[in-house]
Order: structure tokens, then sequence, then C-alpha cells
């Protein structure tokens, strides 16, 4: 998913003391301490303090203290972070109240993200705001630990956003540590026992997740600049992860020509502590992600490390300046996020963390995915990301409605590259592009014109025109041609018969955000269980709901075990039941052993990368 960029002007701090940036910073624990000219906030500053005195409650008690005051104050709360979604974050805030010079003054809501204050000098607002939802897409405070993503519980002065900001964070549980990829301020009086973090701007702030709680941090070996780990969770081994994050940082680093950040933070939430709530967001510095087991790490964390390119710098922009306040359109989510994916695949296959065998199985099922959904003959990858504000809409996701941009995106990715590699011989290819937009747009600070600066890019690779491929299959949504560019590479796309699950009964999320079974077929395993339409689904084998069904489906079988708890009347109950299956014939991708040596040197080149079969 996509956040914000981070470019304003630099921060206004006196000079009264030392700046040093580090990942987290505690009473007793301090991760990496880089050593700078710093200082306390200045007076301009606008200052945040988070209290977690009471987490049984899931408020976050929240002091913003905005200086240099002089009449009438506008403040807002986001309605979207992380996800595409308007989620009016404002629903959640309680016990608003102002003051000035030590005097209580009034407070006038304007509307569903935006109050009124005013005052003379420095005024300060608190409030409480609850959250309890685990994720990565959201907020999170209970006694085992707080994750926060400071745009979903601090409100902004719309005409102070460029300014410098400071966030504390207070009345830490016994035992509690700090973990943020936002820089922490110390000092050798005040602040040297505070968890005092800053920021340039609101929207840096926005992008800097803060993990509170007794997890554990690590860095891993053998990367450079410094990345390190905070895991809140059970069941996992340092050693495998930090293997793992060698493997894809390295691969990556040196794919990209060099990193983007001096410090990065990965916070993970594994097993229990993921409470079933999967996924990735991505940050300008860092990722947080929950899983429910170690096994799923390497795929969500090739994708969210490449983001840290495509994306949070590489950026559309459609998506630039950012807009708290209302849905903000783009086409370019197939590339954004679906080529991400492409990227994410190459990682696992040319760092070794998979076969190849694995690669094309991971390829034909984006495929499969593709061509049973209906919408994708009329949907295309364009279209798909401009109606991404749809996907909080749990219909919208069935496959008549809609296709994945993520997926159609990763299929365009590999098919470009292919056609790439084949117009100059092997010598050029998707990885050119990247670098390229790099080089020409993030590094300048630049957002780049959508879909067309892609093409463009992709053209002065290759030499010559993808206007037609860019207009049939991502603006528009013909048939992929599959078969014809895929024998450019050597590989073969064929059909086989296999035995898929299926869960027998559909569901939707209702006007509050219920599960609901919508419809459950007749005949299904669901439906001998006792399962029936309007049952509310409360969890999901003892977890929360998956975002998305099809995706927990995909690494299931026909057997499987299903525990869903419902809510019937009033009254609650578990139905438990196996997993049903169907035959169907699925595409399967295998090596053509006939294939030509030109094809044969750019199926090598998919599977191990031209930069790292230079310099081997």
């Amino acid at each position: 998913m996509t956040l914000l960029s981070v470019q304003a002007p630099p921060p206004k701090w006196s000079s009264r003391a030392k700046r040093r940036m580090c990942f987290s910073f505690s009473a007793s624990f301090c991760l990496l301490i880089l050593a700078g000219l710093c200082a306390e906030p200045a007076t301009a500053a606008i200052r945040y303090e988070v209290s977690l005195a009471k987490p049984a409650e899931h408020l976050f008690h929240v002091t913003m203290i905005v200086p240099d005051v002089h009449g009438e104050v506008l403040l807002q709360l986001p309605a979207w972070n992380a996800l595409y979604q308007i989620r009016d974050f404002s629903s959640r805030v309680q016990q608003l109240t102002a003051e000035t010079n030590g005097e209580h003054v009034a407070v006038e809501k304007l509307d569903k993200l935006t109050w009124r204050t005013h005052g003379e000098g420095t005024v300060t607002l608190r409030y409480a705001i609850y959250w309890d939802s685990p994720g990565p897409f959201a907020a999170q405070l209970n006694e085992e630990h707080a994750f926060i993503n400071p745009a979903m519980i601090l409100m902004y002065s719309p005409s102070r956003r460029a300014e410098a900001v400071s966030i504390a964070v207070r009345d830490l549980p016994a035992g509690w540590q700090v973990a943020t990829s936002l820089g922490a301020l110390v000092s050798e009086n005040q602040y040297s026992r505070e968890n005092l973090f800053l920021a340039d701007n609101f929207d840096a702030l926005a992008d800097g997740p803060i993990e509170a709680g007794t997890f554990k941090i690590f860095q891993v070996g053998g990367v450079t600049p410094t990345v390190s780990v905070a895991v809140h969770g059970d069941s996992w081994k340092q050693s495998d992860i930090e293997t793992t994050l060698r493997k894809i940082c390295n691969y990556e680093i040196e794919l990209m020509g060099g990193a983007p950040f001096d410090r990065y933070l990965l916070i993970y939430h594994i097993g229990k502590a993921a409470s079933g709530a999967g996924g990735g967001m991505e940050h300008a510095n860092g990722t947080a992600i929950n899983v429910s087991s170690e096994q799923q790490i390497p795929g969500v964390s090739a994708h969210e490390f490449f983001h840290l390119w495509n994306v949070k710098r590489i950026r559309p922009a459609s998506l630039e300046p950012i807009d708290y306040t209302r849905e903000q359109y783009t086409r370019a989510l197939w590339f954004a996020e679906g080529v991400t994916s492409t990227y994410g695949s190459y990682t696992l296959v040319r760092s070794g963390l998979w076969s190849k065998e694995q690669f094309y199985a991971d390829l034909a099922q984006q495929i499969n995915e593709l061509e049973s959904r209906p919408a994708n003959r009329w949907q295309s990858a364009e279209q798909s990301s401009l109606d991404a504000w749809l996907e909080k809409y749990s219909y919208y996701n069935g496959p008549d409605f809609s296709v994945s941009y993520y997926t159609k995106g990763q299929v365009l990715g590999v098919l470009l590259d292919i056609l790439i590699r084949d117009r100059t011989d092997d010598q050029h290819s998707l990885d050119d592009v990247l670098r390229k937009m790099n080089n020409n747009f993030a590094k300048k600070g630049k957002p780049y014109r959508d879909s067309l600066d892609i093409r463009l890019t992709a053209e002065s690779v290759a030499g010559g025109s993808f206007e037609d491929f860019f207009r049939r299959y991502v603006a528009a949504a013909e048939p992929l041609p599959y078969t014809e560019i895929f024998a450019k590479a050597g590989l073969l796309l064929q059909k086989q018969e296999v035995m898929r699950p299926e869960l027998g009964f559909i569901l939707e999320r209702d006007a509050s955000g219920k599960a609901m079974v919508r419809y459950v077929a007749a005949g299904s395993t669901a439906e001998r269980a006792g399962l029936r339409p309007g049952d509310e689904i409360e969890t999901w084998n003892g977890e929360a709901i998956p975002r998305r069904t099809d995706g927990w489906l995909r690494n299931r079988k026909p057997g499987d075990l299903l525990r869903l708890g419902i809510r019937r009347n009033d009254q609650t109950s578990e139905i438990p039941f196996a997993l049903g299956g169907r035959t169907d014939e699925v595409f399967v991708i295998d090596e053509d052993p006939h294939a030509s040596g030109k094809g044969k040197s750019i199926r090598e080149g998919l599977l191990h990368g031209t930069a790292v079969a230079a310099a081997h």
C-alpha cells in the first residue's frame, strides 16, 4: 500500500542541544545512534505527547501543543491512511478540550474531521482516541503492546503541516521499550530519559509507525546501511529471519544501485501477536508486517522492501501532494503495487530463497487468478488502480466486479520485461526501467506522470515503441498474450486438471462493517454444517476474518478444517466444517525444451537478473 512522500523544508530546531538519530530510545535502551548536530524543538514546532497509561482501556491519550497561535486554529484528523479507504478516524475521538494561557477555550466541530478553536500564544489540545485493531493498516493499544500509525491518532493543523514536529511516547508500562524509524532526540538534560522523536513535518511523522512493548530487537548482519528488526510474537527464529532479510535486502540494494536510507526498521507481528490480521505496509524508512507464521516472511518482506524505491520514492504525480481529507485517485497502482510484486518474486528466485519451480508456480497462480475472474474481460489495470477506493466493499472484491491491480500488474511486469529483453537481445530489461526511473524521478524529487512516464522510460530502454502494449493491455482490458510472449522467454503455458478448495459461501460487510453470510451454496460442506444466509461471522479459525478470503483460500486444500464463530439471533456458536473441493483446469508454466538460444538467455535473465549475472 501507499503512504506519503517526505518532501518538505528542513526542520527548524534551535542549537542548544545535540540531536542523534536512532531507531528506538527508552529509559533503558537505545538501538542505534548516529551523531549529528541537532536540538530541542524551536518555539514554532508543534509537539505531541501520547500516553499509554491505561492500555487495557485501548485509549491513546493525546496532547497536542500548538505554539505561536494568534487567533483561529483549524484542526483535522485524517480520513484515510495506509489503505485506500475512507475510514474516518475521527469517529474514534473522545473528550476533546482546548486551553490557552491556562484557561479553557471552546472547540467547535465543523465537519466529520475538522474542528476550530482559538487562542493567543500556545494552544494545548487534549483528547482520547480508541484503537484496538490489529495489523499494519491500523493502530492498537492493549496489555500486550502498542502499535501506532501516527496519522490515525494525531490531529494536524492544515496550514502548518510543513512545520517540524515532535512526538513523545509517555507512561509506558513496566518493561516496555519503543522502536520507530523516526529520529530520536537525545540531549544531556530533560530528554535523556524520554521517548521523544522528531520529524521534518507532519507527513514525515505520519510515515513513521511506532511499536511499544516487550518485543525483541536486533540488527541484520551483513547489510549496509543498517537494517534492524523488532519482533512482537511467538514461534520464530532470529537466525532464519536474519538469513532471509540479508538475502532480500542485499539483492534489492544491489539491483537498484544503492540504498536510499541511512537506517531502516522492520516491525513484525508474528503468530498470535498478528491476531489474524495479515499484510505489510511500507514506509519511507521501514515497514510494518503482520504474518501468522514465519514462513510468510520472505514473500511479504521482499515486496515491502522494494517499495523503498517503487512508490515511496518513485512516485506517481497523481498521489502528490497527499490529501488526507478525500479519496486520492491514481491510475498507476498496477505499477506501484503490481510491478513491486513482480520484483518481490524476482528477488525471491534471484536470491535463492525460491527455486525456479516456485517462481513459475507463483506466476502461473497470478495468471489463474486473473483468468478465473470475469471482470478481467473488462476491467483494465488502470481502471483497477483507479477503483482501489472501492475495495472496502466486500462484493466489489468478488470475481464479477474487479481484478486486483497487484495481480494484473505483476503479470504485466513480467510480460513487459520479456518484451524489453527480446527487443534488446537480453542486453536490457525491466531492471533498467526501474533504475532509470529511480535516477530520473526519485533522485530528483520529481513524481512521474502515471502510465505515460512508465511507457516512455520503457521505450527509451528498449529503443522502440510500447504504445500498442500500453494501449491494449494497460489502459484497456484486451486478453493478455501470454503464450506469444512467454515463447520469447523459452516458456510454455499449459493447462492441467487440479482439485481446488472452495468455501461454499459468500460473505459481505454490511454498513456497520459486520461480516454477514450473503449466500450459501446448496449441497456445500458449509450448508451441511448448518451455515445460513444472514449469519454474522465473528471469528475465522479463532482469529480475525481475512481481508481477502480468496487469498486465504489459495493457501489451503480441500478437506482443510474451517471453524467459523457466528452470531445468529443474538446467540453465538461455532460451526466447523471441512472445505469442499472442485476440479478445475488451471494454467501451469514449464520450460520449453526446444527453446532457442535467445529464448534460453531471456529465461535465464528473468531467473537470475542481468545485474547479478554480470556480477558473477
